[in-house]
């Protein structure tokens, strides 16, 4: 398509070119001596034969090189951002944690549109310029050589100033200015998505005076990209300016030394006015096209980036049918950190077993669950499913047999039916109300506007957080995976929600393995086994009945602290409740 798009733009330029020629031919066979008119007219009428038939090649050139250089286009900006969302998507936890999605999505989308002006830039701009000015150099060069070569050093000057002002002096600046104008994306994107905080403390002014103090920086930065531009252009004139003085005095030379006819003069005039239109030009092309490239650079340096976990070329998807986990001496560490959270950790988790994780903040609860998902590699040891290793076999292929319901669960701004279904997408309608209904949100759903088809807004603020766990519960019903990992679905619920929830969420358990990460210890009481962690190990492991009983244990500890605080708010009525036990999980 580039070849193309090249050969009908040299087409329609070639016939630019040429225009002169016949020109001047033309203007001397008007000025031709009344003896020869007759001869003449037939030489004038041949010309503009010759003229219209290069008009009519530069029309159809140039309509041939605009088709094909719009699909050129449109496809590649369709790779690229095709090509940049996939790596995106597949960057490690970490590097999202660190980027703004506004900033992220501003990236991508300045280089697809950048390349639109690379594009049109170098194949409908540049490429014909040039042509046109060899080509010109070269006409001109064989009349009168003098001539060609005052054309051709002034206009390789003139390309090398305009070069060396766009890279060195004008593209550093912009380089600055794209850089804030990212973080403007940034900006605007982190205060509108957390808009609900904003209202909440009244903080409209400060988010406002915030967004100006860097929509400011930009402005300084693109104040100056735009200064130097204007600096660049006003020398690429005055070179240019220079050049036609050149140019129209050695055409008077030539003409006073009955050297030219007036009709080369005419030739002279009409190449060099096309010329200098390119030339001036040329000046605006190379500033898009560096323009362009800054533009691109942040997108195109996504390809840099090492993707966060890649599989092995030869992965195959894993089948899991009993969802039997094994960690065999595990070690574990964060990026940099020179101590490891997990140092030859090793744990079997047997299919069907329903267990949980208990322990202080920090004491690697979410990383042993990340790293069941491979959101990390370890860094020695194996993990293995069914007696598969996780890092053998493709990433998605594991995930997909382990469905996740945290403890916010995020929601796309579709409808509650796609929500629901995001984890199995062939579901049947019957499938995704069968799945809502076991996770108690069939009755929510029906008092929607639309029901099913109800938008549920950005990350699903529309709904209530009682509402958005139960569409989370109902989407892990439906992809029906042999693993489930809850991540305290409850701990932030009123009474009402929280007990739906509960129940809902030992339903789910059944005939599966069952990670509960809790953080209220009532959750794990009716569990085959709990594991307390610190620091990286199992300290303690058990069922409700065999811990609680430890003296001096991490879990009796935990337990303790948790029923002190429950015992104050059901003290006013203690007559209600035969044993401290039933007064805290009934």
């Amino acid at each position: 398509m580039v070849a193309f798009t090249a050969a009908s733009m040299a087409a329609a330029t070639v016939a630019d070119l040429l225009m002169p020629l016949y020109s001047g031919r033309l203007i001397d066979a008007i000025a031709a001596p009344a003896a020869v008119r007759s001869a003449s007219i037939h030489t004038a009428l041949h010309t503009v034969v010759l003229m219209a038939c290069m008009g009519v090649l530069l029309v159809a050139g140039r309509h041939a090189g605009f088709l094909g250089i719009v699909r050129l286009t449109l496809r590649l900006m369709s790779r690229f951002a095709d090509d940049a969302f996939w790596r995106v998507q597949r960057f490690s936890t970490d590097w999202h944690a660190n980027n703004f999605a506004g900033s992220i999505v501003r990236r991508v989308t300045r280089g697809m549109w950048a390349t639109d002006l690379m594009n049109d830039t170098l194949l409908l701009a540049l490429l014909p310029a040039v042509l046109v000015l060899i080509g010109s150099s070269v006409l001109l060069g064989m009349h009168w050589p003098m001539m060609g070569a005052i054309v051709a050093i002034g206009a390789v000057f003139y390309i090398t100033l305009s070069v060396t002002l766009s890279l060195r002096f004008v593209a550093p600046a912009a380089r600055l200015s794209n850089a804030q104008d990212t973080r403007i994306g940034g900006a605007m994107a982190d205060a509108i998505t957390c808009n609900p905080v904003v209202k909440a403390f009244g903080a409209e002014s400060r988010e406002d005076l915030r967004l100006r103090q860097v929509v400011g920086k930009w402005r300084l930065r693109t104040f100056r990209t735009w200064t130097r531009g204007t600096w660049s252009g006003t020398l690429q004139l005055l070179v240019l300016l220079g050049l036609r003085v050149a140019v129209i005095l050695y055409a008077l030379l030539l003409w006073w030394q009955r050297r030219a006819t007036p009709g080369d003069i005419a030739f002279v005039l009409t190449s060099y006015f096309i010329i200098h239109g390119y030339l001036r030009d040329i000046g605006q092309h190379v500033a898009n096209l560096q323009r362009s490239v800054n533009d691109m650079e942040e997108m195109v340096a996504l390809e840099s980036l090492p993707l966060g976990i890649a599989d092995k070329k030869e992965a195959r998807p894993i089948r899991v049918v009993e969802g039997d986990i094994r960690l065999d001496r595990v070690t574990f560490r964060y990026g940099a950190h020179t101590t490891p959270l997990f140092e030859d950790f090793s744990l079997h988790i047997p299919g069907g077993q329903r267990v949980g994780l208990v322990g202080h903040s920090g004491s690697g609860k979410t990383t042993f669950v990340k790293l069941l998902h491979r959101l990390y590699d370890i860094t020695e040891g194996q993990i293995l499913i069914d007696g598969q290793n996780i890092a053998d076999v493709t990433q998605d292929s594991v995930r997909s047999q382990m469905a996740l319901v945290p403890q916010e669960p995020i929601l796309f701004h579709r409808s509650l039916a796609e929500n629901i279904a995001y984890g199995r997408p062939a579901a049947t309608r019957r499938q995704i109300e069968e799945a809502a209904r076991l996770a108690h949100a069939e009755e929510f759903i029906l008092r929607q506007p639309k029901g099913y088809a109800t938008l549920v807004g950005e990350r699903g603020v529309k709904l209530s957080g009682g509402e958005r766990q139960r569409i989370a519960l109902a989407r892990a019903f439906l992809a029906d995976t042999p693993v489930l990992i809850l991540d305290e679905a409850t701990s932030s619920l009123d009474s009402e929600s929280e007990a739906l929830i509960q129940e809902a969420t030992e339903r789910l358990m059944v005939g599966r393995t069952a990670i509960v990460i809790a953080h209220r210890l009532s959750t794990v009481r009716m569990l085959d086994r709990i594991l307390v962690f610190d620091h990286g190990e199992i300290v303690e492991e058990g069922t409700h009945e065999s811990l609680v009983t430890e003296h001096d244990g991490t879990y009796k500890r935990l337990f303790d602290r948790q029923a002190l605080g429950l015992l104050v708010g059901t003290e006013a009525m203690p007559e209600t409740y035969e044993s401290q036990d039933e007064a805290l999980f009934g």
